[in-house]
């Protein structure tokens, strides 16, 4: 399951990336706004994190700069967002950190490169040993 949200600036990367879920039989939650009009990323990272909080799930937050958005979202138990603007970013965020939210600053990548991002973070897989230790004092 794929939980997502985006403001005004990520309408585009968010459409793009729902359609392409979809296409590969992903079960996908749109929290986000459909429209360009100014609207608010906390209320939309807010739905996110509650919803991953109650659902098995990963999470897609996309604002502007990514950085509003994830601060929001980290204020949450259990959330670990991760601001990845590349491929590899992606892939550690998931590795190293656990991540389960990604986050994806609309005005600093593509929508060509938010998908290979997202794919990124979707295929990659949290390696344990030393970062469990690291995440743990995290969320303690």
């Amino acid at each position: 399951m794929l939980i997502i949200g985006n403001d005004h600036a990520g309408t585009g990367l968010k459409n793009l990336l729902v359609d392409w879920a979809r296409e590969q039989n992903v079960e996908v939650i749109n929290h986000g706004t459909d429209g360009v009009d100014s609207v608010d990323y906390p209320d939309f990272a807010k739905a996110v994190c509650k919803d991953l909080n109650t659902k098995n799930g990963l999470g897609v937050l996309i604002c502007g700069s990514g950085n509003g958005i994830a601060m929001t979202a980290n204020k949450f138990k259990h959330i670990r967002a991760a601001i990845c603007w590349n491929t590899e970013l992606a892939s550690l965020a998931r590795q190293h950190n656990n991540a389960n939210v990604l986050v994806l600053p609309a005005r600093f990548v593509s929508e060509a490169e938010g998908l290979e991002i997202l794919k990124a973070f979707l295929s990659a897989e949290f390696e344990g040993g030393r970062h469990e230790r690291r995440v743990n004092k995290i969320i303690e």
